[in-house]
C-alpha cells in the first residue's frame, strides 16, 4: 500500500505548478494552466483514499514536468500580446514600436 504525501509535499508541489503556471507568456494559456492546477488541488484535497491520493499526487508530479518544458517554449515562441493584457504595461514596448 502506498503512503500518502504529506500536507508539505502537496503545498510545496501546488505552489510550484501555479509559479509553473504563471511563468507563461501567453494569457491564454497562464490562465487556463492557473485554473486548472486549482481544479485538481481542489480534487486533492477532498481525497481520502491514500491509494488514489498518491496515484493523483504522482500524476500532478508528472505533469509538473510537463508543464515546466511547456513554459520554456512559450516563453521563447510567445506572441503578441492581447489587449486585455494592457494593465501596467504602458512603458513596455513591443514588436514593431518605433
Amino acid at each position: 500500500m502506498a503512503a500518502a504525501p504529506t500536507r508539505e509535499a502537496l503545498t510545496s508541489l501546488y505552489t510550484s505548478m501555479l509559479r509553473t503556471s504563471q511563468s507563461f507568456s501567453s494569457y491564454n494559456f497562464r490562465h487556463y494552466f492557473v485554473r486548472k492546477t486549482k481544479d485538481s488541488f481542489k480534487a486533492m484535497e477532498t481525497e481520502k483514499d491514500t491509494l488514489k491520493l498518491s496515484t493523483m499526487y504522482n500524476d500532478a508530479v508528472k505533469e509538473h514536468a510537463v508543464l515546466k518544458r511547456s513554459a520554456i517554449v512559450n516563453q521563447l515562441y510567445g506572441g503578441w500580446r492581447l489587449a486585455v493584457e494592457t494593465e501596467g504595461q504602458e512603458g513596455i514596448r513591443e514588436r514593431g514600436d518605433n
